[in-house]
């Protein structure tokens, strides 16, 4: 439970239930839901009820967590998902042409509903309950919620115990809410997965181009988590991303991550939002060490480029030989989406001692290298081969940075799985004729 939070219902709150709440919610808005481990399920699934009531809703967030009740393919008439960031439950709905994705920068999203190019009519938010004061919190995602609660003609909040109180961007007074739906159900969670001896590479790899007294920027999963476990004898590390996860707490609590390097925030954790376990959520509550901020701030390449030696490291489903980075589409086919991956790619390379890095196994799943001669026919490019530095497979890390074109092509080929170095060889020698020894 969230320390501190009061008795329900109190602190002046409009109370409803969940069937109530949703009523606010009329056909043709456009109506903005909290997303990750922020994603309001219970009044989601109370919207879903309602499909025969309503007609062409319109929902945007950001990924979010739990089946997408509204996203089935019987509720296509009555809701329409704009996403701003696909998730898994989504990308089928896209597939079918129930859903679209929105590109943009994350840092720029914010600005989507402040400047009403998306104009909210209303806003589901999942928040703590209030303390004596009121004021609640946006807890695991500020990210784009500020803003949209920001702007938003109407809010719905599901009030939640279990939600931590975190400090930063994401205070809001109750009086804010249309109506309150008190709930007690745990926050969605992201187990560690530990990754094996590719994403061990990996993690080596990128470990070794982290320097003391870096700035860090990773997100969730096994290769971030296998670049954290490198990192135990490291010194004074600090912590700006647009999120983090479990994989953190261990270097905090053994003083390796501490931010007294940082010239923005020192000392501080800075993220937009969090995603992980109960243990992490139990660390972010009432956390003064921690600020969770609104994403066009924490994401922006200006503000990034303050700290030292900003190591940002991300990810890609394929790079080719010229450095061009696909991270949001197999193909024609949605799977993800822009998101911070650009942000901080800039901000890194801005930053004095900084290094960007895009991090992939050498190959999928099913052996597929996804170092390539050129893109599949579709693919977006994320982040273009004029920002690309530093590459790492589990073979090795190259810097691409001022290498020519053929450069390049050698380089990525000697990082791409040995099975296929041939094969990339001929076409590379296809494309451009002569290569360098």
């Amino acid at each position: 439970m969230a320390r501190g939070a009061l008795p329900w219902p109190d602190r002046g709150m409009r109370t409803l239930s969940a069937q109530e709440a949703v009523k606010y919610i009329n056909s043709g808005q456009r109506v903005f839901v909290h997303g990750a481990s922020a994603t309001p399920l219970v009044l989601l699934r109370a919207l879903a009820d309602r499909a025969s009531e309503l007609r062409d809703v319109e929902l945007v967030h950001l990924h979010t967590e739990g089946n997408a009740p509204c996203a089935a393919p019987d509720m296509a008439a009555a809701f329409h998902h704009n996403a701003l960031f696909l998730g898994a439950n989504l990308r089928q709905a896209v597939a079918r042409g129930d859903a679209d994705y929105v590109p943009a920068f994350l840092s720029e999203m914010p600005s989507l509903f402040r400047e009403r190019v998306l104009a909210l009519d209303v806003a589901l938010v999942h928040v703590s309950p209030p303390d004596r004061h009121g004021y609640c919190s946006l807890g695991v995602s500020v990210d784009i919620a500020r803003a949209a609660l920001d702007s938003a003609t109407l809010v719905v909040a599901q009030v939640n115990p279990r939600m931590p109180r975190t400090h930063g961007d994401g205070l809001v007074h109750s009086s804010r809410f249309t109506a309150a739906v008190l709930v007690d159900e745990p926050l969605p969670e992201s187990p560690h997965v530990r990754g094996g001896p590719v994403e061990q590479a990996i993690g080596r790899h990128c470990a070794a181009l982290i320097e003391n007294g870096a700035t860090l920027q990773l997100g969730i999963g096994s290769i971030p988590d296998a670049v954290l476990a490198e990192l135990e004898s490291h010194e004074d590390l600090g912590v700006h991303s647009e999120m983090f996860s479990d994989g953190v707490l261990p270097l905090v609590q053994r003083g390796v991550i501490n931010g007294s390097n940082k010239r923005t925030h020192p000392g501080k954790l800075v993220a937009g939002f969090a995603m992980g376990t109960r243990k992490l959520y139990d660390f972010l509550d009432d956390n003064p060490q921690v600020a969770m901020l609104d994403i066009a701030y924490v994401n922006d390449p200006g503000v990034i480029r303050r700290n030292p030696k900003v190591v940002a490291i991300n990810s890609a489903i394929e790079i080719d030989l010229t450095g061009q980075v696909c991270a949001d589409s197999i193909g024609t086919q949605m799977f993800s989406g822009v998101g911070g991956q650009m942000d901080f790619m800039r901000g890194a390379a801005m930053s004095q001692g900084g290094k960007p890095v895009i991090a992939l196994p050498s190959t999928t799943s099913t052996g597929i290298s996804r170092i390539v001669p050129v893109l599949k026919p579709g693919a977006g490019v994320v982040t273009t081969r004029a920002h690309v530095h530093w590459v790492v497979t589990e073979h090795g890390a190259v810097d691409l940075r001022g290498k020519n074109l053929r450069q390049r092509a050698k380089a990525l080929i000697g990082i791409a799985a040995p099975q296929h170095r041939e094969a990339l060889e001929r076409a590379a020698r296809e494309r451009f004729v002569k290569m360098p020894e």
